[in-house]
Formats: structure tokens, C-alpha cells, sequence
């Protein structure tokens, strides 16, 4: 049984800015109390507690740099530790080193996979603990629509969010019988950090190209990973939910 909002926990990696900061403050209006991770953007991840807080809610922020193989489960000791539980995990943490395959050093590989796939791995294991205590759960990745039909110039970074993409199903018939679910969402080209430096001829050939002729926000996808972490969505799961404006792969 799904506890009320009240009662749930949710953590979101990389909630200082962009994807994870709509999803975190959509959790926090919903009533949920809410922690989130940050890198390098301590006034942000701040200015976002103090948000929630003045609006009611409980939020805290938590520095973690996941390149670091021990931040995962040290993030999610620090959650249970204040509020006895952990419900949701929304993996959305990443970044990007973009550059074409000849011209790929292994540095720039290994820190896309490790802080986009393996850190998510890893958080998916600390968090199960309680989760699996608890027999309730739900895992959101925040994979891409790279991690679906590849991208020039992101063999890294498309393939740490395919391997997000494997991750979500697999990891969902392992633990569905302990009623914890994990899905994905697919991204496609949202105006966010990670986006603004693209070239802008690409953005614009991505826009015309989608059925909804605009760049997507940070508000377009938030909705959708509260909402598979909701109960209208307690029957779904190993899904991939493609928001992409209608993107043609």
C-alpha cells in the first residue's frame, strides 16, 4: 500500500538545477518531503530548501559529487537518518563531455559512465535497502532520448543513458514482487545547462523537426516523474516514457 504524500521521502541527485529541480519542487507541492543532491551549486540547492520551507514543506540539501563511488550510499544514509525512510529515487544527476569518438580521451568517457550510469546504479543499491525493509518503492531514471537513438558527438554521454535505459529494466523484474517500481523517462532537447551549448542550428532543426514545434522545459518532464512515482502509477513498470515534443528517431 502507497503511503500518503505526507509520509514519502524522496531523493533527487542533481535537484539544484534544471530536471531535478522541477521534479523536487513538483514532490515538494505535492507534500512530500524532499532531499536533494548537488555537486558545485550550493547557493542554488539552498535557495531551493529555503523555497520549500517558506512554502511549508521539508526539503535539505546535500552536497555529493557522484564521480565518487562512496557519495551514492552516503547520500541515501543521510536521508534515512533525518526522516526514518526513503520512498522515491529519481537518478537524474549527469553531465556532459561532448566531442567526437577519434578525439574521445578515456577521461572523458570514464567520468560521463561514472557519473551518469554507475552513480545511478549505485544509488539504486543504497536506496533498495530501505526500500525492500519497507516492501514500497519507486525508482525514476532520467535517461535521454540519446540513450534511445544515439547522438554525434555523445557516444558518452548516449551511452551512459542507454545503459540507464537497461538498468530501469532489469532492475524492475528484480524488485517488482517487493512492490518498488523503476522506470525511465526519455528526454529529448529541454532548454537546460546541459542543452545551452548546443549548437543553436541543431536546436532549431530539433524543433522543427518535433510534432510540438518548441524546445521542451524542465516543467515538461517534471510532471511525468511524479507521476510514475505516483499511485495512478503503481502498475507501471520497466517503461520508458519518451518526452520529446514528438521528436521522429
Amino acid at each position: 500500500m502507497q503511503p500518503e504524500w505526507r509520509e514519502q521521502v524522496a531523493l533527487v541527485t542533481g535537484g539544484s538545477r534544471g530536471i531535478g529541480r522541477a521534479a523536487a519542487a513538483r514532490f515538494a507541492k505535492a507534500g512530500a518531503k524532499v532531499a536533494i543532491t548537488y555537486r558545485s551549486r550550493k547557493p542554488e540547492a539552498e535557495g531551493l530548501v529555503e523555497e520549500i520551507s517558506r512554502a511549508g514543506g521539508e526539503a535539505m540539501a546535500l552536497q555529493a559529487d557522484f564521480a565518487e563511488s562512496t557519495a551514492p550510499a552516503l547520500a541515501v544514509e543521510a536521508v534515512v537518518k533525518r526522516w526514518g525512510r526513503l520512498d522515491i529515487l529519481v537518478n537524474n544527476a549527469g553531465l556532459t563531455r561532448d566531442t567526437l569518438v577519434m578525439r574521445m580521451s578515456e577521461a572523458d568517457w570514464d567520468i560521463v559512465l561514472q557519473t551518469n550510469l554507475r552513480a545511478a546504479f549505485l544509488c539504486s543499491k543504497a536506496a533498495l535497502k530501505p526500500m525492500l525493509k519497507q516492501r514500497y518503492g519507486r525508482i525514476v531514471n532520467v535517461s535521454s532520448l540519446a540513450g534511445v537513438a544515439g547522438n554525434a558527438g555523445q557516444a558518452n554521454y548516449s551511452a551512459s543513458k542507454a545503459g540507464l535505459i537497461g538498468l530501469t529494466k532489469s532492475l524492475a523484474k528484480e524488485v517488482g514482487s517487493r512492490n518498488i517500481t523503476v522506470n525511465a523517462v526519455a528526454p529529448g532537447f529541454i532548454a537546460t545547462e546541459l542543452t545551452s551549448g548546443l549548437p543553436p542550428e541543431l536546436l532549431e532543426r530539433a524543433r522543427q523537426a518535433a510534432a510540438i514545434q518548441r524546445i521542451g522545459t524542465p516543467e515538461d518532464v517534471a510532471p511525468a516523474i511524479v507521476f510514475l512515482a505516483s499511485p495512478d502509477a503503481s502498475y507501471i513498470t520497466a517503461q520508458v516514457l519518451g518526452i520529446d515534443g514528438g521528436l521522429p528517431i
